[in-house]
């Protein structure tokens, strides 16, 4: 995997998101409707595709809610499994609520469900009230004070490994964090890459696995080959997509096992993806790249 260029995800990656983000998702509903999933649960829709937004993963989770309340008697296994043959994301969670309840039911659905309530709560729970006013410009709810889960992402990018890749490579980040919040987790692993290197939700609206994003980057640093590194099986597919879309160059998609996709299940599921490769953790990458039995 001789590349010139790695391009990062920074959830599952750089940071461990399981106490944050994926909390966030869960509680949110709850909040909203005094019912939820599990945390492990998240991870059958970031499998189901389209889920690069966690706000959208709230608001699937939520109808998925609101639909069992309705007589929608298949599990969640069933649920994700009709999201993903319907093309994956938030809008393929509508139209499996749509096909599988009546008229009356989906309208209750439909008059419950409310994205915007959710994110709010989402924004609150993740940013903890002192970065809430200063990201979001608005005051919290009293109910939901606390310091904030973003505080809970321990680092899994070590220093070593950071200066070795930094040091032999073109260092870009590809994430579905906002821009504000990107910087918070750049920040705390010690990862300097600039603007025109990264690409985050603010800059970029059609998500992963659209590969345009990476593409961009990978005409930026002029490179030959690159390989995108995250922990979703949406983030192997962009690389995938981007070797289709710009066949004069190589990428590669390298999963890790420190999202929700660990040992040999998810390896597998890697692998069936399309991954180039499969690693523990991203201190396993430059062993990975130079070669290393």
């Amino acid at each position: 995997m001789n590349v010139d260029a790695v391009v990062l995800d920074v959830d599952g990656v750089l940071v461990d998101v399981a106490d944050s983000y994926r909390r966030a998702i869960v509680e949110s509903v709850a909040h909203v409707y005094d019912d939820t999933i599990t945390r492990a649960d998240v991870q059958q829709f970031k499998d189901a595709g389209g889920f690069n937004n966690d706000w959208e993963l709230t608001d699937a989770a939520a109808l998925f809610v609101l639909a069992q309340r309705e007589g929608f008697d298949p599990g969640l296994g069933e649920f994700t499994d009709r999201i993903a043959a319907t093309g994956g994301g938030k809008s393929a969670a509508e139209t499996v609520v749509f096909d599988a309840l009546g008229p009356a039911e989906r309208e209750r659905v439909m008059d419950a469900w409310d994205p915007d309530r959710l994110r709010t709560v989402f924004q609150q729970l993740y940013l903890g009230p002192d970065r809430y006013r200063e990201f979001e410009g608005d005051e919290p709810d009293s109910d939901l004070a606390g310091e904030g889960y973003i505080h809970d992402e321990p680092v899994l990018l070590d220093a070593e490994t950071r200066e070795t890749l930094t040091a032999v490579y073109d260092i870009g980040v590809l994430t579905g964090r906002p821009a504000a919040e990107a910087d918070v987790a750049l920040e705390r692993v010690g990862l300097d890459v600039p603007p025109d290197h990264r690409f985050t939700m603010d800059d970029w609206e059609a998500g992963k696995p659209d590969p345009g994003a990476l593409v961009t980057l990978a005409e930026r640093f002029d490179a030959g080959a690159v390989a995108f590194v995250g922990d979703t099986l949406d983030d192997v597919r962009t690389a995938t997509n981007a070797a289709a879309a710009d066949p004069g160059r190589e990428y590669y998609g390298v999963g890790v096992g420190t999202g929700g996709l660990a040992g040999e299940s998810g390896r597998r599921k890697f692998e069936r993806a399309g991954a180039a490769a499969v690693v523990d953790s991203v201190a396993d990458l430059p062993d990975l790249l130079a070669g290393a039995e």
